[in-house]
């Protein structure tokens, strides 16, 4: 079996250049034909949920899970480095644990480490009580000061969803120990999912003592990071709520999808993480359990349209979004995964709404490049992306496509992800790069502030404005999903017609497990929740 590997940065600003090293948002294969080849024989089913329940079984305590993670974060420190399954979220979570909890199978924001989260009428104030006698496992207590100097220090080191909080949150109040109050500028129903993600894993004050030690409240803490081989956490004995039925989690950097799949086959791994399309689906195909998750724009070109650039001129963007055909490029890049979709939202998803987006015409897409030479263009386009295989199928698939409708594209193949980064997010030196937007299922906001809204940090050059802030505004302050549906179709209405990315599809996720591995709660951010899984034998 020969796997490509294929690497989409989601953007950053130049303080986040280190954790966004770590983003990975879209990896494939070439020249896998997934499940058919070593799996089922059966084309899978693309959809959000989970994949295969096990049951669950009197738990056994005792062992070590040994999970191999997707990519290796430098730092394990919530305000550093992307809080999701494929940059570190996994052994974070299991260190820190999350104020609330998304329960994937409610669809509900629920109190994890806190005990409650309640809000005012227009959702403006929000309480959030902690439980008696919650410790980090340096022994001082998690309280509502614990809690405040947490989140503060969150939003003042720049992290991912800092000017998300910046923008929203006037305040944040202490009353006792056990009570924190959140005063908001705007009605937010939705704050809620901002405490099951990065702000809501705590911090201890001791972590900063020298240098940075992962300190936090969660069911396991840290041993040792040895750098290219493994992270290993060990159970609390001293947790509030007990310890953990594991003894030890191992996570473990292989080098591939290819190597990830066959370790798991072969029990070296008791689960991994993917976003390969032919190795989820022979996973999948082979019968392990699992929690699969697809982001929506996880597989996108954004178009720097900053004056000068080809892309200010929206011809020139809705010319380049209506000559690519996605089903080229995941026949050419992906081994055929039937995941090519121009929606900002597919139909798979809950946000999915009656507006079409933006269709592939190519004779369109020729009379506006047409036009737009005519009043001086030069033709010329730059596509930034990375040398591996997939990558470079898939510029190669773009150029063809592009130039098939009048462009002339030069091919910009970067080194490596790292590069790609600098060259999209910190120089702002291109003019459509490939990347990843990662509009998430569950509560998709901060991500759509924070990479459209023009006070969002990650727009990288893409064009926004008063109407997309205004309809982002939109969706944070409905109070209903047909409100947010609405808002979100307002938002497919005006991408098709500014064209801030080219949109070639979702890009799959799935976290899967052999069936020994029992008691594993999903959560935000393709996360999972590991203080009561367990080791079948």
């Amino acid at each position: 079996m020969r796997t490509g590997r294929r690497r989409r940065p989601s953007g950053q600003a130049a303080g986040l250049l280190a954790a966004m090293a770590l983003t990975a948002s879209c990896t494939a294969g070439t020249g896998v034909t997934g499940g058919s080849e070593q799996g089922s024989g059966k084309a899978i089913s693309y959809e959000v949920g989970m994949i295969s329940p096990r049951p669950g079984g009197n738990p056994v305590d005792g062992g070590t899970l040994t999970f191999g993670a997707y990519s290796e974060p430098t730092v394990l420190d919530p305000a550093r480095t992307i809080v999701a399954g494929s940059t570190g979220g996994v052994s974070m979570a299991a260190i820190y644990d999350v104020l609330m909890r998304y329960d994937t199978s409610s669809g509900e924001v629920v109190p994890q480490l806190a005990k409650a989260l309640e809000h005012n009428a227009d959702h403006t104030k929000w309480t959030l009580t902690l439980r008696d006698g919650v410790t980090f496992s340096d022994g001082t207590p998690l309280n509502a000061a614990a809690v405040k100097w947490s989140i503060e220090r969150y939003v003042e080191l720049g992290a991912t969803d800092a000017a998300l909080w910046s923008a929203n949150v006037t305040g944040i109040a202490t009353p006792d120990e056990h009570a924190v109050v959140f005063r908001l500028k705007r009605t937010w129903p939705s704050f809620a999912f901002m405490l099951a993600g990065g702000p809501g894993m705590i911090v201890a004050r001791s972590a900063e003592e020298e240098g940075f030690t992962p300190v936090g409240a969660g069911p396991f803490v840290f041993d040792h990071h040895a750098p290219g081989e493994e992270i290993v956490l060990r159970s609390r004995e001293d947790h509030w709520d007990g310890a953990a039925h594991l003894d030890q989690l191992r996570v473990i950097f292989l080098d591939s999808a290819e190597t990830r799949l066959d370790s798991l086959r072969q029990g070296g791994i008791q689960a991994g993480f993917f976003r390969d399309p032919p190795a989820i689906e022979q996973a999948v195909g082979d019968g392990y359990a699992g929690f699969m998750n697809l982001v929506s724009l996880g597989n996108v070109a954004v178009i720097n349209a900053a004056p000068g650039r080809p892309g200010a001129d929206p011809r020139i963007r809705k010319a380049m979004h209506q000559a690519i055909d996605p089903q080229v490029i995941h026949e050419r890049a992906y081994a055929g995964a039937d995941l090519g979709s121009k929606a900002v939202f597919p139909e798979f998803s809950r946000w999915h709404t009656d507006t079409e987006p933006l269709p592939y015409d190519p004779k369109a897409a020729r009379a506006l490049v047409h036009q737009a030479k005519a009043d001086g263009f030069d033709g010329v386009i730059r596509y930034t992306d990375a040398q591996d295989p997939a990558s470079r199928a898939t510029a190669l698939a773009v150029k063809s496509m592009l130039e098939r409708v009048g462009f002339t594209v030069e091919l910009d193949l970067v080194r490596s992800v790292p590069d790609q980064i600098s060259t999209v997010a910190v120089e702002g030196d291109y003019d459509v790069a490939g990347w990843g937007i990662s509009w998430r299922e569950a509560g998709p906001y901060a991500r759509m502030f924070a990479t459209l809204h023009s006070a969002g940090n990650l727009s990288v050059g893409m064009h926004t404005g008063p109407e997309m802030d205004t309809l982002i505004e939109r969706f944070q302050q409905a109070s209903t999903a047909e409100e947010q549906r609405a808002a979100m179709r307002g938002i497919q209405q005006l991408w098709n017609k500014t064209v801030p990315a080219l949109v070639y599809g979702p890009t799959p996720e799935l976290l899967t497990w052999s069936t020994s591995l029992r008691g594993v709660e999903g959560t935000l951010n393709s996360m999972v929740l590991l203080d009561e899984a367990w080791l079948a034998r």
